[in-house]
């Protein structure tokens, strides 16, 4: 059997391939997993390709940290929307790659907005991926010729799609716009969060107040911790529902707690009714304050400001063929008007919209709208 048809199931040859995929200046990779059951995800499916040689890696039969001397070594990996795969790599070999090239990123510096691997391959390859198998079960054993075939494809044509946008990028003069942004992708903390924190990723936590505020933290931070302690989604310790719910009320016994919208019987009953009624005394005590508090202020008082030149930087985006996306989120605009940390303020978005929004800041420019409705920049009077 050669490389280029290759599974591997045994250590030994993980090895062989890592030392093979080294000597190349570059690899495409890629992974399949799961996280539907698990709180942590699960990898099912490497998938490389390196010149000629596709291989997949069957993680179920081989230890994947055999794979970090290749994501440490000096290659760089080409990959397409790799932000889970970074974070499925991170846990399960322990590294993600020393440099990356995400076709994805690179590609919303060249028109389009967010693009799937099949509209990139379709587009600038004129070849038509199959979707067949993508929401197949990646567990399972022994894959389909389907499931193979599909698996293979996601890495087939990164290595052209790569060489096709770094040809348009250098047209533009903005290799290093697409490097700058894969770099900030690469580098962007995955793993375990900080549960303390897990608060703020809930709807509606935000708005709450006083000691309602500090049992969602402490009620956020103990679902976390017991999820990761079992292994088991956040959603199966309780639901985001019936956090905020609890919260909001502030139960102070098990008959409290059984008429609070969205719990359920089995949150009465054993030791889960004891650790949130004593994660709700406990969040009472707390006076939580956000990181950021500037943040929400500018956020409901300037909020048509900030909408406004969000729009502008929208518009801004197409007219130079870059996806939006890349460019500013609502977050970054509101730390820059709020004089923190803002990516606005830094690198090519400086160069792109950062130093006409400090004039706007100032007072030197404003915003107008021309007879065909577009927002442009005008000398303030």
């Amino acid at each position: 059997m050669t490389l280029a048809e290759h599974v591997v199931v045994d250590d030994a040859a993980l090895e062989q391939v890592v030392q093979s995929a080294l000597r190349a200046p570059l690899y495409a990779i890629d992974t399949e997993f799961h996280r539907e059951r698990t709180y942590f995800p699960r990898l099912a499916l490497v998938q490389l390709q390196w010149g000629t040689d596709n291989v997949l890696i069957d993680p179920l039969a081989v230890d994947p940290r055999g794979l970090a001397p290749l994501l440490q070594g000096p290659g760089l990996a080409v990959v397409h929307a790799a932000a889970q795969d970074l974070e499925v790599l991170r846990y399960a070999c322990g590294t993600v790659p020393s440099q990356m090239f995400d076709t994805q990123i690179a590609a919303g510096f060249i028109g389009y907005r967010t693009p799937s691997l099949a509209t990139l391959t379709q587009s600038l390859l004129k070849v038509a991926l199959s979707k067949g198998d993508r929401m197949t079960d990646w567990l399972r054993r022994p894959l389909t010729k389907s499931q193979s075939d599909y698996a293979r494809s996601d890495v087939a044509y990164l290595e052209q799609l790569h060489q096709r946008i770094t040809d348009r990028l250098a047209e533009l003069n903005r290799l290093s716009w697409a490097a700058e942004a894969c770099e900030e992708m690469r580098c962007k903390p995955f793993g375990e969060s900080n549960p303390d924190d897990a608060w703020l990723r809930i709807k509606d936590a935000r708005s709450l107040r006083g000691a309602s505020r500090g049992a969602a933290q402490a009620l956020a931070a103990w679902r976390e911790r017991r999820a990761m302690a079992t292994n088991i989604p956040l959603r199966r310790v309780i639901s985001d529902l019936a956090l905020v719910a609890i919260a909001q009320t502030l139960p102070d016994s098990v008959e409290d707690l059984a008429h609070v919208r969205g719990v359920d019987e089995r949150y009465l009953g054993g030791s889960i009714a004891r650790e949130i009624l004593a994660a709700v005394r406990a969040g009472r005590e707390l006076d939580v304050v956000v990181e950021n508090p500037q943040h929400e202020a500018l956020d409901a008082k300037f909020k048509p400001v900030v909408s406004l030149i969000t729009a502008w930087i929208a518009e801004l985006s197409r007219a130079n063929e870059i996806d939006p996306m890349l460019v500013a989120t609502n977050r970054d605009v509101i730390g820059f008007l709020a004089g923190g940390e803002s990516r606005l303020a830094t690198g090519w978005r400086r160069d792109l919209v950062g130093r006409d929004l400090e004039r706007l800041r100032e007072g030197e420019l404003g915003l107008s709208f021309d007879r065909d409705g577009r927002l442009r920049l005008i000398p303030a009077t």
